[in-house]
């Protein structure tokens, strides 16, 4: 097996929301903002290659959306999706499965182009993964995650054929339950924290496990436990099923991958006095 970091570019979101009820004055010391105080966030993937298996986890924010819609999040960056694939070598068409940890628009707007009035999904070749539940959450936004969830990015997906659903009994984090491996050495966690039904990756890699955090921990800062989202729909539900898998990944010695971290790639964590803290952090290639 080997796994390539999949760079698609850097993207701006509000430094409040993003750290939710932590005061500005103790989070920019950390994380500084602009004048418009929006901070820099990565949008970074994984390409797992395994055999004859290509699995891509999430694919960024996407290209089809308008100048109006981008304006909103200041992208920026030279990295691309195709470009990033490139550099591991491979194409769009090579890709055998897109694992979508949620659908919210920065995680999934990969998945589809434009075609003409229409749309058509980008890698053709490939299963697309979710679940049902979160599905069906996606599909059917509550007002507060409606802007999240675009449908033009989420129902040609089903509508090309290509769409299938993680078997999942729900598990919660919280209880630390996992759903049955869905690829030989991948194992997906279920948690409820952020949106209903996020998908966390868990990949055996080089005699360790590397977990591919999505949004339950965007960036190394995030580690502390009220350091929360306003994003998430369940706060408080986060705070625990952060408490219950950090404290295994201090345990197990846990690969942790960042999706949003503009700096870091990678970083493992340790218990300490004042609960679990980052230990080292360092890029994909080190493993």
């Amino acid at each position: 097996m080997e796994l390539h970091p999949i760079e698609t570019g850097f993207f701006k979101l509000d430094g409040g929301a993003m750290f939710g009820v932590v005061p500005r004055t103790i989070w920019e010391k950390r994380h500084a903002p602009d004048a418009n105080n929006l901070c820099t966030w990565a949008m970074r993937c994984l390409l797992v290659e395994d055999g004859d298996r290509l699995i891509l986890i999430d694919n960024g924010i996407g290209t089809k959306q308008d100048a109006k819609f981008f304006g909103h999040y200041d992208l920026h960056g030279d990295a691309t999706l195709d470009g990033s694939l490139r550099k591991a070598g491979f194409e769009k068409a090579d890709v055998t499965d897109v694992f979508l940890t949620h659908l919210h628009f920065d995680h999934c707007g990969g998945s589809i182009l434009r075609d003409g009035d229409g749309f058509t999904t980008a890698f053709p070749k490939a299963r697309y993964w979710s679940n049902k539940d979160h599905w069906e959450w996606a599909t059917k936004p509550n007002p507060r995650e409606k802007a999240s969830f675009l449908q033009e990015n989420i129902l040609p997906i089903q509508e090309s054929g290509q769409l299938e659903f993680v078997d999942a009994d729900r598990p919660h984090a919280t209880d630390n339950v996992f759903v049955k491996a869905l690829f030989p050495g991948f194992d997906v966690l279920t948690v409820n924290g952020h949106t209903d039904a996020m998908m966390i990756p868990h990949i055996l890699y080089k005699g360790r496990t590397l977990v591919y955090m999505a949004d339950l921990l965007p960036s190394v800062h995030h580690i502390p436990l009220p350091w929360v989202m306003a994003y998430d729909t369940r706060p408080l539900l986060t705070m625990q099923e952060k408490k219950v898998f950090l404290e295994r990944a201090a345990a197990e010695e846990l690969i942790l991958f960042f999706e949003h971290d503009p700096v870091n790639q990678c970083a493992t964590v340790e218990l300490t006095e004042k609960g679990v803290r980052l230990k080292d952090t360092f890029p994909l290639s080190a493993l």
